[in-house]
């Protein structure tokens, strides 16, 4: 299948003298807002033919633990909503969901009940 149009995501980190990240800045054709700002990010990439995945997890010196928490928390979230989306199997999704609502009673974003 021959490719009708390519787009670029474009990611710039700013690095401290020491290469640890300072800021995150991405940009994409179409975002509403124009170049944005982040305090992390987790890329993953699939290769189909290698079965690997390889991935980019960074995030800024000054991101709070409890801003860790929420951001994993919420990606987890993601995760299943995408893999329902993508697979149609609500019982591995709902296996994800439950996971993430574990692990927001672990980190203390939710409380049990």
């Amino acid at each position: 299948m021959a490719v009708s149009e390519k787009k670029e995501i474009i990611l710039r980190v700013g690095l401290d003298e020491n290469a640890i990240p300072e800021s995150i800045t991405w940009d994409a054709p179409g975002a509403s807002k124009g170049e944005d700002t982040a305090d992390g990010l987790l890329l993953s990439l699939f290769s189909s033919e290698e079965k690997t995945t390889v991935g980019i997890d960074l995030w800024t010196k000054d991101l709070l633990v409890g801003d860790m928490n929420i951001f994993f928390y919420q990606t987890l979230k993601k995760m299943a909503d995408v893999l329902e989306r993508a697979t149609q199997d609500k019982e591995a999704a709902k296996m994800v969901r439950e996971f993430s609502r574990t692990f927001g009673k672990h980190v203390k974003l939710l409380q049990d009940g």
